[in-house]
């Protein structure tokens, strides 16, 4: 019998993205009854929905009515950050399912001559260092094996100093994961020393260690001890890197929110909670897009959020843009909640990664409450609005030039409807009548021949489009107007322009007039991957004629049969190329008295080569 609950928990798991994160598993009461960290949210969550479980998970699964997750930056960090909800919640089935055995932390004794991290169940007073507690155990093996990487610390069952030279190094040190600490010659003074280190990176202390780190290895380039310096830039690349994985917990800024705003087909504010350096967790609410720009939505969001906020306040709020009354919000904030409220829009450093989780987490939010039809749909609107056009650009059809020379141009011509490619539609043409290579002339054939075919009634090119797009500038957008002209007809029609990194920078009007579009992710995205796929159409089609006039000419060779033609097109890519190779090379590539005739064919006598390097261009095809 279906389970309309679960089909809802299943149908919202789908719409999660392939990021990892942290997953919060609530009850009928909305209490938090797991808590998990995923590699992929979608997979990990929607496995719940479906097929049989153990018991134990069974039974949670059957009190699950709902669930929220927190995208994060890392696996490492939804690790840190599920460990860190855990402590917060307590939830009851993470509990079960650990056994009762509470929270690891590292035990770290630097009182030995060679210190190792272990886990231990209670912190003891025994001298040693316990750093934690962390979250479960496999998630404290998970990051002793992770800081023991970054540092080349062993992560085997040796004993050190007994087992050091008793055996080769094991596969650890040959993929470059270990520094060898069981060769004879490891130094103690050193792996102690990295010992320290990665009791600072726990610590959550890292940004003094790398710049200790830093300061060796530019002291030892001075001194022209290049090797320490290479070796010293290694490390410290490693535990950069870390860092980073660990922003989460090893941020400095406690007590703070970070605010994350997105339009999309809806809008979502929402709000990362970080305590004690620690982010424990996430709220937000959906809407429609609100009439106020950016900055004007997000003062009204923050003054309703906090105003009516019955958790505890924040010392710092971080915000992706700056808004007019910050100093007035601060004040109010301040006076309603007894303590000072700092308002801030960080444009560097940790602070501002902080902003962008928030806004990735306010973009996955929309994603998966919204179709990929209502997104189409909205991005299509905003197009629509920064054209002006006076009709919904539902069919918007582009064209493209390619010239490769001595194989003729071409034209193609691609049609997306409601945002998505609409294959059937797509057309290409062959250039006549061309004295040579010009695209402005290209241009207004293609154009005026696809529509010439609507103006005669031709089915095949009966609807018009809402909106032209071509591959260009200006010229290229006049060019196409005056064709449209020269047949009576009107349609919108803007050159997409790429920048220096052939990307879609902007659209832009026969006038001069350019709009651009990086300010709208969406838009950008969908006019060049519009721009890509009517330029990847073009090549195609133009390296299709290519091989044709390649194929035909080796077809003319007698014993050359299809397999062989193919053999000399995939080795040798073109007609010149097997025209200039020699008969030895061609002996590579098909048989001796196949590679016989190919030379003859070509070198035997001059009318043959002639007629050769002068391959007759495609005729024309729409």
């Amino acid at each position: 019998m279906a389970n309309p609950v679960l089909d809802n928990l299943s149908d919202k798991a789908n719409r999660l993205p392939l990021l990892p994160g942290v997953y919060i598993m609530l009850d009928a009461q909305g209490q938090v009854i797991y808590v998990g960290k995923a590699k992929k949210l979608k997979n990990r969550v929607s496995s719940y929905f479906h097929g049989e479980h153990l018991p134990k998970v069974a039974a949670m699964v059957e009190k699950v009515r709902d669930f929220n997750v927190i995208v994060a930056g890392s696996e490492f960090e939804a690790l840190v950050l599920e460990n860190s909800l855990i402590k917060q919640h307590k939830p009851h089935y993470n509990i079960l399912l650990k056994d009762d055995k509470g929270y690891p932390f590292i035990r770290l004794d630097m009182r030995e001559e060679y210190p190792s991290m272990s886990i231990a169940s209670r912190a003891g007073k025994d001298g040693a260092r316990y750093l934690g507690p962390f979250g479960g155990r496999s998630q404290t093996r998970d990051i002793i094996s992770t800081v023991s990487k970054a540092l080349l610390l062993p992560d085997c069952a040796r004993k050190f100093p007994r087992d050091i030279g008793k055996e080769r190094p094991c596969l650890n040190y040959h993929m470059g994961a270990c520094a060898g600490w069981c060769l004879r010659d490891s130094s103690a003074e050193d792996y102690r020393a990295r010992m320290m280190q990665a009791a600072q990176i726990l610590d959550g202390k890292s940004k003094e260690l790398i710049e200790d780190l830093r300061a060796q290895m530019e002291k030892a380039a001075e001194e022209l001890r290049f090797e320490r310096a290479a070796e010293l830039r290694d490390r410290l690349r490693a535990i950069e890197g870390l860092a980073n994985r660990q922003r989460v917990i090893a941020t400095a800024f406690a007590d703070t929110d970070a605010i994350g705003f997105c339009r999309g087909a809806k809008s979502c504010f929402a709000v990362l909670h970080f305590v004690d350096g620690s982010l424990v967790g996430k709220d937000y609410e959906m809407m429609d897009e609100p009439l106020e720009d950016d900055a004007e939505a997000l003062s009204g969001l923050v003054r309703q959020y906090y105003t009516t906020h019955r958790g505890g306040w924040p010392k710092s709020i971080l915000l992706p843009v700056e808004i007019e009354d910050a100093e007035e919000l601060e004040r109010l904030l301040s006076e309603v909640s007894g303590r000072r409220i700092y308002i801030e829009t960080p444009k560097r450093g940790e602070r501002l990664r902080l902003i962008e989780s928030a806004a990735l987490n306010a973009r996955e939010e929309i994603q998966r409450r919204t179709t990929q039809a209502q997104r189409r749909s909205k991005t299509l609107e905003w197009l629509q609005k920064a054209l002006e056009l006076e009709n919904f650009p539902r069919r918007i059809e582009a064209f493209d030039i390619s010239n490769l020379g001595a194989t003729g141009i071409v034209a193609a011509m691609t049609v997306h409807v409601d945002g998505k490619p609409l294959k059937r539609d797509y057309r290409k043409f062959r250039m006549r009548d061309l004295d040579g290579p010009d695209d402005y002339a290209s241009m207004y054939q293609a154009v005026y021949r696809r529509f010439k075919h609507y103006v005669d009634s031709d089915e095949k090119f009966a609807e018009l489009p809402d909106l032209l797009l071509i591959d260009g500038g200006d010229v290229h957008a006049g060019t196409a107007e005056r064709a449209l002209s020269d047949l009576g007809l009107a349609v919108p029609v803007f050159g997409m322009v790429k920048d220096d990194r052939h990307r879609t920078r902007a659209l832009i009007r026969s006038d001069g007039r350019e709009i651009g579009l990086k300010g709208n992710q969406a838009v950008f995205a969908l006019v060049g991957a519009i721009q890509e796929e009517t330029h990847r159409f073009a090549i195609e089609y133009q390296r299709s004629l290519r091989n044709e006039g390649f194929a035909s000419k080796l077809d003319a060779i007698p014993g050359v049969g299809e397999k062989r033609r193919n053999d000399l097109i995939k080795n040798f890519k073109s007609l010149k190329a097997v025209r200039e190779a020699g008969l030895s090379q061609l002996e590579l590539v098909v048989p001796k008295n196949t590679a016989r005739a190919v030379y003859d064919y070509f070198h035997g006598n001059k009318e043959e080569e002639s007629c050769a390097s002068s391959p007759e261009a495609p005729e024309a095809d729409d």
